[in-house]
């Protein structure tokens, strides 16, 4: 692409592409980035491809096109989670799907799977190579996990040869497949959504594992709020609500899901919050909330009475979130007034509605001392947070609107 002429720009930057080369992701964490060829030779015991986040075709074809007439190493379990139903469909067409069942790989129903931790669980300490988002410690299913992120061709190279491997250094050009024009669209299975007055009529069918979700009442004026927890930098969503085949059952039962809420932190928080029945505030350092962008990481502490979460910084969603379900995010004017909370230590706060719908400064005691205390949320989040979750709509419509949900997770 060539500049307009006359073109000026604030920031240049030039990127020489053949510098170029595979990162992976080591234990635990998306940020733990190095080149593929500095980790080259760790043993490799599984490797998955695919997950909910939107691999493309191509993704799964280029793994198939790697492996087509050669088997994995025979210590590799090769797992195969397709993106969509459409995705399975098109490797079908392809002839892909045939590529990846001769090679030995397991095919897998479409969803998140392996990349929540319902199935594919890998084995404790055993390195597992996965081209997902996320491999936050436990996400797997495995608390002693030890899950690696990926390129296709980095998984499918690691596949063939049992080590983590540049799949430049395989004996082979990289394949270039060959994509459909038009891609599977399969409409049939949607129902198009019901009228109004059809939909009052029709009745809920729920079993006993799945409850409403919970109604939770306004942000109080005033709040005198012990210190549940206090926890450090990049408190990740699966650390707030563990994934996994034991909690995600009640992923439509909030007050049993809440059970779970902080366990691998601190496995007495639970209880201790249901019993703390005037609210209470948790306290965090740099990046609280990264991950996964799941509301039940807020709905289940808010159902526990989490009122405030108080931190040197927030996660853009994970922070949304808690403004959408009623809690108030607040950070710390001054980073180091952080180290002066402990748990049990108590905040109080006087006159919130008029302070949060004036400035963006929020004054807050700390047992008993003032403390300083900001907050970035717009107007109407500042609504919602008021109205614990729900803001009043214009006049004549319905009084009250039910927050939205964020992206789902992959």
């Amino acid at each position: 692409m060539v500049a307009d002429p006359g073109a000026a720009y604030d920031v240049q930057e030039h990127i020489d592409l053949s510098t170029l080369e595979p990162l992976i992701a080591k234990p635990s964490s998306p940020g733990n980035v190095v080149p593929v060829r500095e980790a080259a030779g760790e043993e490799v015991f599984q490797v998955v491809v695919g997950s909910s986040a939107n691999p493309g075709l191509r993704d799964f074809a280029v793994v198939a096109e790697i492996l087509r007439g050669r088997q994995p190493h025979d210590r590799v379990s090769l797992d195969i989670n397709p993106s969509s139903r459409e995705i399975l469909e098109d490797l079908t067409k392809g002839g892909w799907t045939f590529d990846l069942i001769r090679s030995g790989a397991r095919i897998h129903q479409s969803g998140c799977m392996g990349c929540i931790g319902m199935g594919q669980a890998p084995a404790v300490g055993r390195n597992s190579l996965r081209t997902m988002p996320r491999n936050f410690p436990g996400r797997s299913g495995t608390d002693e996990d030890s899950v690696w992120l990926c390129s296709p061709e980095t998984a499918a190279a690691a596949a063939l040869t049992g080590t983590i491997t540049d799949p430049r250094d395989l004996d082979m050009r990289c394949p270039r497949p060959r994509l459909p024009d038009t891609y599977s669209v399969n409409t049939r299975m949607l129902l198009p959504p019901l009228g109004e007055r059809e939909a009052r009529d029709v009745e809920l069918v729920k079993g006993e594992n799945v409850k409403s979700l919970p109604e939770f009442d306004p942000l109080p004026d005033d709040m005198e709020l012990p210190v549940m927890l206090t926890v450090g930098d990049n408190v990740s969503t699966d650390e707030i609500m563990p994934a996994g085949s034991r909690v995600l059952p009640f992923r439509s039962n909030i007050p049993r899901m809440a059970d779970f809420v902080y366990l691998q932190v601190d496995d007495t928080y639970p209880t201790r919050a249901a019993e703390s029945h005037g609210g209470h505030a948790i306290v965090g350092g740099d990046n609280y909330g990264q991950g996964s962008s799941r509301e039940h990481a807020v709905i289940a502490p808010r159902y526990l009475g989490l009122r405030v979460v108080v931190a040197k910084s927030f996660a853009r969603i994970h922070w949304q979130n808690l403004a959408n379900f009623g809690v108030l995010p607040l950070e710390f004017e001054d980073p180091a007034d952080a180290d002066r909370i402990s748990q049990d230590d108590v905040l109080r706060f006087t006159g919130l509605r008029a302070v949060l719908e004036s400035s963006v400064r929020v004054p807050a005691q700390l047992n008993g001392e003032e403390i300083a205390l900001t907050h970035r949320l717009s107007e109407r989040q500042v609504s919602m947070v008021l109205a614990g979750g729900r803001i009043a709509h214009r006049a004549g419509e319905d009084p009250t609107i039910e927050a939205k949900p964020s992206p789902p997770e992959g």
